[in-house]
Protein backbone atom coordinates (compact mmCIF):
# COMPACT_ATOMS: atom_id res chain seq x y z
CA UNK A 1 0.00 0.00 0.00
CA UNK A 2 1.65 2.97 -0.76
CA UNK A 3 1.54 6.04 2.37
CA UNK A 4 -0.62 8.99 0.94
CA UNK A 5 0.25 12.50 2.48
CA UNK A 6 -2.40 15.23 3.07
CA UNK A 7 -1.35 18.52 2.89
CA UNK A 8 -4.11 21.04 4.49
CA UNK A 9 -6.27 23.07 2.42
CA UNK A 10 -5.47 26.75 1.77
CA UNK A 11 -8.61 27.87 3.57
CA UNK A 12 -7.30 25.75 6.76
CA UNK A 13 -3.86 27.24 6.45
CA UNK A 14 -5.32 30.82 6.67
CA UNK A 15 -7.75 29.85 9.77
CA UNK A 16 -4.82 28.10 11.21
CA UNK A 17 -2.78 31.45 11.18
CA UNK A 18 -5.62 33.44 12.56
CA UNK A 19 -5.78 31.62 15.51
CA UNK A 20 -1.83 31.39 15.76
CA UNK A 21 -1.99 35.71 15.81
CA UNK A 22 -5.32 35.91 18.18
CA UNK A 23 -3.86 33.60 20.59
CA UNK A 24 -0.27 35.60 20.12
CA UNK A 25 -1.85 39.40 21.10
CA UNK A 26 -0.52 40.59 24.44
CA UNK A 27 -3.08 41.85 26.76
CA UNK A 28 -2.79 45.54 27.95
CA UNK A 29 -0.54 46.14 31.05
CA UNK A 30 -1.93 46.33 34.08
CA UNK A 31 -2.93 49.27 35.39
CA UNK A 32 -3.83 50.73 31.44
CA UNK A 33 -7.63 50.72 30.98
CA UNK A 34 -9.44 52.49 27.72
CA UNK A 35 -11.34 55.58 28.29
CA UNK A 36 -13.63 57.25 26.44
CA UNK A 37 -11.88 60.54 28.00
CA UNK A 38 -8.61 61.37 30.12
CA UNK A 39 -8.50 63.75 32.96
CA UNK A 40 -4.21 65.39 32.68
CA UNK A 41 -2.95 66.67 35.71
CA UNK A 42 -1.50 70.02 35.23
CA UNK A 43 0.99 72.20 37.31
CA UNK A 44 -0.65 75.30 38.73
CA UNK A 45 1.12 77.89 36.76
CA UNK A 46 -0.14 76.60 33.47
CA UNK A 47 -4.24 76.17 34.70
CA UNK A 48 -3.27 79.81 35.38
CA UNK A 49 -1.87 80.85 32.58
CA UNK A 50 -4.71 78.93 30.44
CA UNK A 51 -7.61 80.28 32.61
CA UNK A 52 -6.52 84.12 32.61
CA UNK A 53 -5.82 83.78 28.72
CA UNK A 54 -9.51 83.47 28.53
CA UNK A 55 -10.30 86.64 30.19
CA UNK A 56 -10.54 88.88 27.21
CA UNK A 57 -11.22 91.87 28.93
CA UNK A 58 -8.04 91.33 31.21
CA UNK A 59 -5.99 90.53 28.12
CA UNK A 60 -7.30 93.67 26.50
CA UNK A 61 -6.08 95.52 29.71
CA UNK A 62 -3.29 94.09 30.42
CA UNK A 63 -1.87 94.80 26.69
CA UNK A 64 -3.33 98.25 26.35
CA UNK A 65 -1.23 98.65 30.13
CA UNK A 66 2.01 97.37 28.95
CA UNK A 67 1.93 99.55 25.99
CA UNK A 68 1.04 102.41 28.33
CA UNK A 69 3.80 101.77 30.49
CA UNK A 70 6.46 101.77 27.33
CA UNK A 71 5.09 104.98 26.06
CA UNK A 72 4.89 106.57 29.80
CA UNK A 73 8.49 105.68 30.52
CA UNK A 74 10.24 105.74 26.98
CA UNK A 75 8.27 108.22 24.69
CA UNK A 76 9.50 111.15 26.26
CA UNK A 77 13.47 109.81 26.00
CA UNK A 78 12.85 108.56 22.33
CA UNK A 79 10.91 111.76 20.77
CA UNK A 80 13.09 114.58 23.31
CA UNK A 81 9.32 115.70 25.08
CA UNK A 82 10.76 117.93 28.31
CA UNK A 83 7.95 118.70 30.30
CA UNK A 84 10.01 122.23 31.77
CA UNK A 85 10.72 123.21 28.08
CA UNK A 86 9.26 126.25 26.53
CA UNK A 87 8.47 124.89 23.10
CA UNK A 88 5.75 126.30 21.84
CA UNK A 89 3.28 129.69 21.72
CA UNK A 90 1.19 129.29 24.79
CA UNK A 91 -2.30 128.02 24.94
CA UNK A 92 -2.53 126.17 21.60
CA UNK A 93 -5.61 123.71 21.17
CA UNK A 94 -4.81 120.13 20.23
CA UNK A 95 -3.27 119.77 17.09
CA UNK A 96 -1.36 117.26 14.69
CA UNK A 97 2.20 118.96 16.34
CA UNK A 98 0.72 119.06 19.98
CA UNK A 99 -1.85 116.34 20.65
CA UNK A 100 -2.45 117.60 23.99
CA UNK A 101 -2.36 121.18 23.46
CA UNK A 102 -0.37 123.52 25.05
CA UNK A 103 -0.73 125.52 28.34
CA UNK A 104 -0.89 129.29 29.53
CA UNK A 105 3.35 129.33 29.64
CA UNK A 106 3.90 127.13 26.05
CA UNK A 107 4.66 123.93 27.58
CA UNK A 108 4.05 120.73 25.91
CA UNK A 109 0.96 119.31 27.77
CA UNK A 110 1.50 115.64 26.40
CA UNK A 111 5.04 116.23 28.27
CA UNK A 112 3.70 116.91 31.07
CA UNK A 113 0.79 114.53 31.02
CA UNK A 114 3.11 112.11 30.08
CA UNK A 115 5.68 113.60 33.31
CA UNK A 116 2.85 113.21 35.59
CA UNK A 117 1.09 109.54 34.80
CA UNK A 118 5.27 108.63 35.27
CA UNK A 119 5.09 110.16 38.54
CA UNK A 120 1.97 108.27 39.71
CA UNK A 121 2.76 105.24 38.42
CA UNK A 122 6.02 105.33 40.18
CA UNK A 123 3.94 105.93 43.34
CA UNK A 124 1.68 103.15 42.72
CA UNK A 125 3.76 100.60 42.08
CA UNK A 126 5.93 101.35 45.24
CA UNK A 127 2.84 101.84 47.27
CA UNK A 128 2.05 98.11 46.36
CA UNK A 129 5.06 97.07 47.00
CA UNK A 130 5.86 98.37 50.36
CA UNK A 131 1.96 97.42 51.45
CA UNK A 132 2.82 93.71 50.36
CA UNK A 133 5.78 93.56 52.02
CA UNK A 134 5.01 94.49 55.19
CA UNK A 135 1.12 93.55 55.15
CA UNK A 136 1.46 90.03 54.46
CA UNK A 137 4.50 88.85 56.96
CA UNK A 138 2.51 91.36 59.62
CA UNK A 139 -1.07 89.38 58.89
CA UNK A 140 0.23 85.74 58.37
CA UNK A 141 2.03 85.93 61.76
CA UNK A 142 -0.96 87.58 63.54
CA UNK A 143 -2.97 84.32 62.10
CA UNK A 144 -0.12 81.88 63.02
CA UNK A 145 0.10 82.45 66.65
CA UNK A 146 -3.64 83.14 67.31
CA UNK A 147 -4.78 84.56 70.85
CA UNK A 148 -3.62 87.85 72.70
CA UNK A 149 -0.94 88.45 70.31
CA UNK A 150 -3.68 87.90 67.45
CA UNK A 151 -5.88 90.14 69.07
CA UNK A 152 -2.88 92.63 70.59
CA UNK A 153 -1.83 92.74 66.41
CA UNK A 154 -5.52 93.39 65.02
CA UNK A 155 -6.18 96.09 67.55
CA UNK A 156 -2.90 98.17 66.32
CA UNK A 157 -4.65 97.65 63.02
CA UNK A 158 -8.00 98.69 63.69
CA UNK A 159 -6.63 101.85 65.46
CA UNK A 160 -4.36 102.90 62.22
CA UNK A 161 -7.91 102.12 59.96
CA UNK A 162 -9.91 105.01 62.51
CA UNK A 163 -6.66 107.66 61.44
CA UNK A 164 -7.51 109.93 58.77
CA UNK A 165 -5.16 108.81 56.28
CA UNK A 166 -4.91 111.63 53.86
CA UNK A 167 -5.00 114.24 56.21
CA UNK A 168 -1.99 112.16 57.88
CA UNK A 169 0.05 111.54 55.05
CA UNK A 170 -0.53 115.00 53.49
CA UNK A 171 0.59 116.80 56.34
CA UNK A 172 3.58 114.27 56.66
CA UNK A 173 4.69 114.70 52.77
CA UNK A 174 4.19 118.61 53.11
CA UNK A 175 6.88 118.52 56.01
CA UNK A 176 9.30 116.51 53.91
CA UNK A 177 8.89 118.23 51.13
CA UNK A 178 6.48 116.27 49.15
CA UNK A 179 9.19 114.25 46.42
CA UNK A 180 7.30 111.55 44.75
CA UNK A 181 8.98 108.73 46.61
CA UNK A 182 8.00 110.25 50.22
CA UNK A 183 4.18 110.29 49.40
CA UNK A 184 5.06 106.88 47.89
CA UNK A 185 6.65 105.43 51.23
CA UNK A 186 4.17 107.22 53.58
CA UNK A 187 0.61 106.20 51.60
CA UNK A 188 2.79 102.36 51.85
CA UNK A 189 3.14 102.99 55.75
CA UNK A 190 -0.18 103.66 56.31
CA UNK A 191 -1.92 101.26 53.44
CA UNK A 192 -0.14 98.01 54.50
CA UNK A 193 -3.28 97.15 56.87
CA UNK A 194 -5.66 96.19 54.49
CA UNK A 195 -3.26 93.62 53.18
CA UNK A 196 -2.47 92.26 56.76
CA UNK A 197 -6.13 91.65 57.37
CA UNK A 198 -6.43 89.65 53.66
CA UNK A 199 -3.62 87.87 54.57
CA UNK A 200 -4.54 87.04 58.21
CA UNK A 201 -7.78 85.66 56.76
CA UNK A 202 -6.24 83.29 54.06
CA UNK A 203 -3.62 82.07 56.78
CA UNK A 204 -6.55 81.15 59.27
CA UNK A 205 -7.91 78.88 56.72
CA UNK A 206 -5.19 77.01 56.32
CA UNK A 207 -3.01 76.98 59.40
CA UNK A 208 -4.35 74.29 60.85
CA UNK A 209 -3.90 71.84 57.50
CA UNK A 210 -1.81 68.53 57.32
CA UNK A 211 1.25 70.11 55.90
CA UNK A 212 1.51 72.72 58.52
CA UNK A 213 1.50 69.69 60.89
CA UNK A 214 3.50 67.86 59.00
CA UNK A 215 6.34 70.74 58.75
CA UNK A 216 5.87 71.22 62.40
CA UNK A 217 6.61 67.35 63.08
CA UNK A 218 9.22 67.26 61.10
CA UNK A 219 10.74 70.09 63.55
CA UNK A 220 10.30 73.23 61.35
CA UNK A 221 10.77 76.58 62.64
CA UNK A 222 7.96 78.80 63.33
CA UNK A 223 9.59 81.14 61.37
CA UNK A 224 10.07 79.05 58.47
CA UNK A 225 6.38 77.77 58.58
CA UNK A 226 5.38 80.91 58.32
CA UNK A 227 7.79 82.06 55.41
CA UNK A 228 8.12 79.04 53.79
CA UNK A 229 4.72 77.33 53.90
CA UNK A 230 1.89 79.78 54.71
CA UNK A 231 2.99 82.91 52.85
CA UNK A 232 3.18 81.07 49.47
CA UNK A 233 -0.31 79.88 49.94
CA UNK A 234 -1.48 83.64 49.94
CA UNK A 235 0.62 84.05 46.70
CA UNK A 236 -2.69 84.48 44.93
CA UNK A 237 -4.79 86.47 46.95
CA UNK A 238 -1.41 88.95 47.64
CA UNK A 239 -1.25 89.53 43.50
CA UNK A 240 -4.59 90.77 43.24
CA UNK A 241 -4.73 93.09 46.38
CA UNK A 242 -1.49 94.64 44.67
CA UNK A 243 -3.51 95.17 41.81
CA UNK A 244 -5.80 96.64 44.05
CA UNK A 245 -3.56 98.56 45.56
CA UNK A 246 -1.83 99.91 42.85
CA UNK A 247 -4.98 101.45 41.39
CA UNK A 248 -6.05 103.01 45.15
CA UNK A 249 -2.77 104.41 45.23
CA UNK A 250 -3.12 106.48 41.79
CA UNK A 251 -6.40 107.92 42.96
CA UNK A 252 -4.87 108.69 46.35
CA UNK A 253 -2.19 110.25 45.28
CA UNK A 254 -4.08 112.02 42.85
CA UNK A 255 -6.32 113.19 45.50
CA UNK A 256 -3.55 114.71 48.01
CA UNK A 257 -1.91 116.45 44.49
CA UNK A 258 -5.35 117.69 43.83
CA UNK A 259 -5.58 119.40 47.17
CA UNK A 260 -1.88 120.77 47.20
CA UNK A 261 -0.80 117.75 49.67
CA UNK A 262 0.91 115.48 47.58
CA UNK A 263 3.95 116.00 45.02
CA UNK A 264 5.37 119.58 44.37
CA UNK A 265 6.53 121.57 41.84
CA UNK A 266 8.74 121.92 39.91
CA UNK A 267 8.06 118.18 39.68
CA UNK A 268 4.31 117.06 38.45
CA UNK A 269 2.04 114.56 38.53
CA UNK A 270 -1.51 113.76 36.84
CA UNK A 271 -3.42 115.32 40.29
CA UNK A 272 -0.95 118.53 40.38
CA UNK A 273 -2.25 118.95 36.60
CA UNK A 274 -5.68 118.70 37.06
CA UNK A 275 -5.52 120.65 39.96
CA UNK A 276 -3.91 123.81 38.12
CA UNK A 277 -5.80 123.46 35.26
CA UNK A 278 -9.30 123.75 37.03
CA UNK A 279 -9.98 127.39 36.48
CA UNK A 280 -9.54 126.65 32.73
CA UNK A 281 -12.40 124.00 32.43
CA UNK A 282 -14.56 126.57 30.32
CA UNK A 283 -11.73 128.37 28.43
CA UNK A 284 -9.32 125.62 27.41
CA UNK A 285 -11.39 122.00 28.75
CA UNK A 286 -8.97 119.95 26.68
CA UNK A 287 -5.49 120.92 30.07
CA UNK A 288 -8.29 119.54 32.91
CA UNK A 289 -9.66 116.46 30.92
CA UNK A 290 -6.59 115.11 29.15
CA UNK A 291 -5.04 114.08 33.25
CA UNK A 292 -8.42 112.97 34.33
CA UNK A 293 -9.12 110.91 31.41
CA UNK A 294 -5.44 109.73 32.30
CA UNK A 295 -6.26 108.81 35.83
CA UNK A 296 -9.17 106.98 34.73
CA UNK A 297 -7.81 104.75 32.29
CA UNK A 298 -4.77 103.88 34.38
CA UNK A 299 -6.89 102.78 37.00
CA UNK A 300 -9.94 101.01 34.98
CA UNK A 301 -7.62 98.98 33.17
CA UNK A 302 -5.72 97.50 36.48
CA UNK A 303 -8.67 96.90 37.79
CA UNK A 304 -9.91 94.52 34.69
CA UNK A 305 -6.50 92.65 35.03
CA UNK A 306 -7.20 92.14 38.99
CA UNK A 307 -10.20 90.33 37.93
CA UNK A 308 -8.98 88.55 35.72
CA UNK A 309 -5.97 87.55 37.91
CA UNK A 310 -8.89 86.67 40.34
CA UNK A 311 -10.05 84.44 38.16
CA UNK A 312 -7.86 82.83 36.83
CA UNK A 313 -6.18 81.85 40.92
CA UNK A 314 -9.36 80.70 42.41
CA UNK A 315 -7.74 77.82 43.96
CA UNK A 316 -10.53 75.75 43.92
CA UNK A 317 -10.26 74.98 40.38
CA UNK A 318 -7.22 72.18 40.47
CA UNK A 319 -8.20 69.77 37.36
CA UNK A 320 -8.57 70.90 33.98
CA UNK A 321 -10.10 68.55 31.80
CA UNK A 322 -9.03 67.66 28.21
Amino acid sequence: MSETTSHPSSAESEAAAGGAAAVSVAPPPPGKVEREFTVKERSQTSMVVTRFLRHRLAIGSLVFFVLLVLVVYLAPHIFGLSYTTITAPSSLSPSLKYPMGTDEIGHNWLALVLRGARQSMNVAFIVALVSSAFGAPYGAIAAFYGGKIDALMMRIVDVILTLPFLVVVGALAEHFSGTWYTVAILLGVTGWVINARVTRGVVLSVRNQEFVEAARALGASDTRIIFRHLLPNVTGTLIVQATLDIATAILAEAGLSYLGLGIQPPDTSLGLLAQHTQGAIETRPWLFYFPCVMIVVICLSINFIGDGLRDALDPRQTRQRR
